[in-house]
């Protein structure tokens, strides 16, 4: 199961709103080891894309760089799709690297960048096995 504080899950919604129509991504970076998300880095879609994302390279080296100064991970790294429901696509499971990790899309198809819900699904994605996890919010607020 993946839990969140309700700031980090608003936080990822406000930023696949924010750069719909094109697929926003980032990662929300925790303690190693820990399994909880406490630092959420919205990133740059450097495929600038409606149907892909694309971490920049230059600024995934320099997260990577930071996490480990701070013996941190990825612990959850998400994506938004903005015209398909909130499932890995084929790519998206080809990419998915970090056995550890919870992978998090966004659907922001139904409305955009406008007021509205979205979907919001979690999986674990390992060897290529796309396992969906459940959601935990927490109603507390993240300092």
């Amino acid at each position: 199961m993946l839990r969140l504080d309700q700031a980090t899950y608003d936080a990822i919604v406000a930023h696949a709103k924010r750069d719909h129509p094109d697929e926003a991504c980032g990662i929300v970076a925790g303690a190693e080891g820990s399994d909880v998300p406490s630092r959420h880095v919205p990133m740059i879609n450097a495929a600038g894309s409606p149907t892909f994302y694309e971490f920049d390279s230059g600024e995934l080296l320099a997260l990577y760089k930071e996490m480990w100064k701070n013996d941190e991970e990825p612990v959850v790294i998400y994506h938004s799709h903005t015209a398909t429901e909130a499932y890995p696509s084929r790519t998206d499971i080809g990419l998915a690297n970090e056995p550890g990790a919870h992978y998090v899309l966004v659907s922001t198809r139904e409305h955009g960048n406008s007021e509205g819900p979205v979907e919001f699904r979690s999986y674990r994605i390992i060897d290529g096995t796309v396992t969906e996890e459940d959601v935990a919010i927490s109603g507390e607020e993240k300092s």
